[in-house]
């Protein structure tokens, strides 16, 4: 009886190791149900995304947003219900673009192989294939995420690392997700393409301790400009400012020059400074050749591709991204 219950216990042991192999992502992952997936989606992107370049910044900050919440599950993507109000109406998600770009994709792929391609994995490859498309770097994209079907605006809004972050509170965020200082830093680094609104940092230009002062580790020459010729009052919700100025639709290293310029927009740009690893690392990607913070970048991409990922029958395949399966 013990020997029968102990062969038990292993054969259990070994179909979970199984299981876990199985549940994977793995590059080329629809090659045999889907094979034209990724094809279809690559040249869709570049076939579409040099009408608006822009686009590249914004579905990466999407997959970016995705990722943290629940693990890169398209859950920034499901529509709020009358009785859930999802990701996508928080606070930090209001801003989001891409959605149609996604759903579009998603269209197509389901016209080839209905069923079978997640939303999740839909992010993934786009926003990839959107930067390299637009002259940034390639980093590999294993597939077999499954879609979440949870999506929850109060989570959104308490787990997105905010712009006013200061370092300990990124690194703890990003340290939940098993990524370190270093990530912190390359992923920041997509700040070198794309904008923000005047809203997201007003505060550094107007009141940062509530008494009408404006920030000290901001430079107070680019303060001054910002306020004369951008976010000329504390309530502008609607200009839009680079946040690479003169190289918004281009992946270079001007966003750590304007680090250690002090001219960075967001608060949790400046704390990349405020810590000599941080700060160390930044110089050190600023004397290195653009294809060395491409190369590390890839790196990090491919590990926040990863975070909490659902894989094997757990989620769903949607088949619409906006909303769950019935």
């Amino acid at each position: 009886m013990g020997g029968t219950r102990y062969s038990g216990i292993i054969i259990l042991v070994l179909l979970g190791f199984l299981g876990s192999i199985q549940a994977q992502l793995v590059l080329g992952f629809y090659s045999k149900n889907c094979p034209r997936a990724e094809k279809i989606i690559h040249d869709f992107v570049n076939m579409h995304i040099h009408n608006a370049p822009s686009l590249a910044a914004a579905l990466l900050r999407m997959h970016f947003h995705d990722c943290f919440i629940r693990g890169c599950d398209a859950s920034v993507l499901l529509n709020s219900t009358s009785n859930n109000q999802a990701e996508k109406d928080a606070l930090p998600n209001l801003s989001l673009r891409g959605f149609d770009f996604v759903d579009r994709v998603k269209s197509l792929v389901e016209a080839e192989c209905p069923g079978i391609v997640s939303c999740a994995d839909i992010i993934a490859l786009v926003t990839r294939d959107s930067i390299v498309a637009t002259g940034g770097p390639f980093w590999r994209v294993p597939t077999g995420r499954r879609d979440g079907t949870i999506s929850n605006s109060t989570e959104a809004l308490n787990n997105i690392p905010p712009t006013f972050g200061n370092l300990t509170t990124l690194q703890k965020q990003f340290s939940k997700r098993g990524l370190d200082l270093n990530d912190l830093v390359l992923l920041s680094g997509a700040h070198t393409i794309g904008v923000s609104h005047c809203s997201s940092f007003s505060n550094r230009l107007y009141n940062f301790t509530g008494v009408g002062d404006q920030d000290p580790s901001l430079d107070s020459k680019y303060a001054v400009n910002l306020k004369a010729n951008k976010c000329r009052n504390p309530n502008d919700n609607t200009t839009k400012v680079e946040m690479n100025p003169g190289s918004r639709n281009t992946f270079d290293l001007g966003y750590y020059s304007l680090l250690l310029q002090r001219r960075a927009l967001f608060e949790s740009d400046a704390a990349l400074i405020t810590n000599p690893t941080t700060k160390s690392f930044v110089t050190q990607l600023l004397q290195g050749p653009l294809q060395n913070f491409y190369d590390k970048f890839a790196k990090s991409m491919e590990k926040m591709g990863r975070i909490n990922v659902k894989t094997g029958s757990t989620g769903e395949i949607r088949k619409q991204c906006a909303v769950v399966n019935s």
